[in-house]
């Protein structure tokens, strides 16, 4: 049993790091804070080959695997959280999604533009009645000759502000089986996009209206029943935040660990405190447990057994140790953590915001006690 990278991987680690420290170090801090989709930095990373690594070469990507993906966040993220919020989106979430379902007209029409940075796609899941219970969702779609006409809200989308394509979750009938999903273009006929509101991050996300929208039937992603076959693969999506969550509180680690080294007070540097000290083993302990779980999780499903149970425990760790580093590091470097003259706010306030997308860790402890019990618990009264 080998815990290590591969020479392969290692390489590969390697030319991700020399790329991000060549393009993306300088202005780390202000590219953070800055609510403009970093669109040249897309394209630049595009062009190194790092959006759609495990797409299929014949759709325009590279063909690589999960733990390709999960290194090449973990090593943007090392130099410059914001840049690797672009890795994330260019192979997980709604990119994965539509290059896995969607059929060749589309995959000609817009997957070249998502790849090359040009375009990026927002996903319309979450609505004002339906989070953690996501088949609560009330979108609704009815035919009308060659069109579908969508109404309902959706909230809470990723890149909502600035993409060009959405895929949104709809209800074509009652039930389970009645949902699907429809790509829909940001022009569509009575589809807005609303005004900005900002996490705490400082991220903005954009409501969406719906309104009679009109969409052509060829942008049907997935009909009635489609819902399942998409979050079956829900357990490979979860392992892009992972990765994000995990490496940001490692990039906050560092950045404390830096200034324990040069900070003095009493007349020697913090890091020679006994208690700044145990600060630290506790930090590097939580990381690499931490660590090995999100690669057992990726690993097994590169391999074609991905685990549920592999990636909702290195979820529901990631998200944790993620943020309690962060945290700790804000508290390492007192009044320069909580500022936003570094890093340390905003990878802490970042990690908190994982701790909720993708299925909270609350959600992410019900669905391990099932497996412990190996029983399923509705949080639905009894009927």
């Amino acid at each position: 049993m080998d815990f290590a990278l591969t020479d392969e991987q290692q390489l590969f680690a390697d030319s991700v790091r020399r790329f991000a420290t060549d393009k993306f170090k300088e202005g780390a801090l202000k590219r953070a804070h800055s609510n403009e989709y970093p669109w040249e930095e897309a394209k630049m990373i595009a062009n190194q080959g790092l959006l759609g690594i495990t797409i299929k070469p014949e759709d325009g990507g590279m063909g690589g695997t999960l733990m390709d993906a999960v290194i090449a966040i973990e090593q943007m993220a090392l130099i410059c959280p914001k840049s690797a919020d672009i890795i994330q989106a260019g192979n997980f979430g709604a990119i994965r999604t539509f290059a896995e379902y969607a059929n060749n007209d589309q995959k000609k029409k817009w997957l070249g533009k998502l790849l090359s940075g040009e375009m990026v796609i927002s996903l319309g899941m979450s609505e004002p009645e339906a989070g953690s219970a996501a088949t609560d969702l009330r979108t609704s779609v009815k035919e009308d000759g060659d069109d579908y006409l969508i109404n309902g809200q959706k909230v809470f989308g990723t890149h909502s502000r600035d993409a060009s394509l959405f895929l949104v979750y709809c209800r074509f009938a009652p039930g389970l089986d009645g949902i699907g999903s429809i790509i829909v273009e940001r022009d569509a006929p009575g589809f807005t996009v609303g005004e900005p509101s900002q996490f705490m991050s400082g991220e903005e996300w954009c409501p969406l209206y719906f309104e009679n929208a009109r969409v052509p039937k060829k942008n049907l992603l997935l009909g009635p029943g489609g819902f399942k076959q998409q979050i079956a693969a829900f357990n490979v999506e979860r392992i892009g935040n992972t990765a994000r969550s995990l490496a940001i509180g490692r990039h906050a680690y560092n950045l404390a660990r830096d200034y324990a080294i040069e900070r003095k007070q009493f007349g020697r540097s913090l890091c020679e405190f006994q208690g700044m000290q145990w600060k630290f083993a506790d930090m590097a302990m939580k990381l690499e447990s931490a660590q090995l779980l999100l690669y057992k999780a990726a690993v097994g499903a590169d391999t074609g057994l991905p685990s549920a149970y592999d990636t909702t425990l290195a979820k529901l760790a990631c998200n944790q140790v993620g943020f309690e580093v962060a945290c700790e590091a804000v508290q390492i470097m007192g009044g320069m953590g909580y500022s936003r003259e570094t890093l340390a706010e905003y990878c802490m306030l970042r990690t908190k915001g994982w701790m909720i997308a993708g299925g909270s860790v609350e959600m992410m402890k019900n669905r391990m006690a099932e497996f412990i019990f190996d029983r399923r618990f509705s949080q639905r009264p009894a009927k």
